[in-house]
């Protein structure tokens, strides 16, 4: 555990950086674009957004991967930091676009959360819960694992988060899922009517359950 609260600070602080630059190029494409309410103003042309700005998006992740795997000391350790790392980054991203242009003005206000592999769409609370569960089950996680506990996955946590899982993702992408049929075109024009935030919260709470339970581990004088 040598020099775990040091190494779990560093991160921080480089999250805290990234989260800021991420917020800046949000800030400069709504100004390039003219969006001020997403709902109404993000284009709906099918070759909206480009490639670049998807590569971005998994760059941004490859990038928290990599510091949560240089902070790690061990497989789960490594992992549970970039789950930390990711929920870190997703709530300070919507805390510096609240400094930089007063958005959003409440947690009900809706946001264009992702894009892959369709446009994800959900008010920003949605978000940001699931990213204080990264947080808090990525870093005990970490914790526990290297502290010499073990970290294992069982079928049981698999199959109740994979469940809890689905349900988020769907009131998520719902809008896209809908238009399918219709192709790209009817994709980038799909806009929610509503949110099934019982739904979500049922998926979260699956997922919740399944990431303690294998976050906390067995104890090393259990663990052969």
């Amino acid at each position: 555990m040598s020099g775990w609260k040091e190494r779990l600070l560093v991160l921080s602080l480089l999250v805290v950086a990234m989260a800021y630059v991420e917020s800046a190029v949000v800030v400069y494409l709504r100004q390039v674009y003219g969006i001020s309410d997403l709902l109404r103003d993000v284009p709906a042309q099918p070759d909206w957004p480009p490639p670049i700005e998807l590569g971005r998006e998994i760059a941004t992740l490859a990038m928290l991967f990599a510091a949560g795997w240089m902070a790690g000391r061990t497989g789960a350790a490594r992992w549970g930091l970039f789950m930390y790392a990711w929920g870190l980054w997703d709530i300070l991203y919507y805390v510096w676009l609240r400094v930089f242009i007063g958005w959003p003005a409440s947690l009900g206000d809706w946001d264009l959360l992702f894009l892959i592999p369709l446009p994800w769409w959900g008010p920003v609370w949605a978000p940001m819960l699931a990213a204080a569960l990264m947080m808090a089950v990525g870093v005990e996680m970490a914790r526990r694992s290297e502290a010499g506990w073990l970290i294992r996955l069982d079928r049981w946590s698999i199959a109740v988060g994979g469940l809890g899982a689905l349900l988020a993702l769907y009131t998520v992408m719902a809008p896209a899922l809908h238009a399918l049929p219709g192709g790209w075109e009817a994709i980038g024009r799909a806009r929610p009517q509503e949110f099934l935030w019982w739904l979500y919260l049922l998926g979260w709470g699956l997922v919740a359950f399944a990431g303690w339970r294998i976050a906390r581990g067995r104890p090393p004088h259990l663990s052969l």
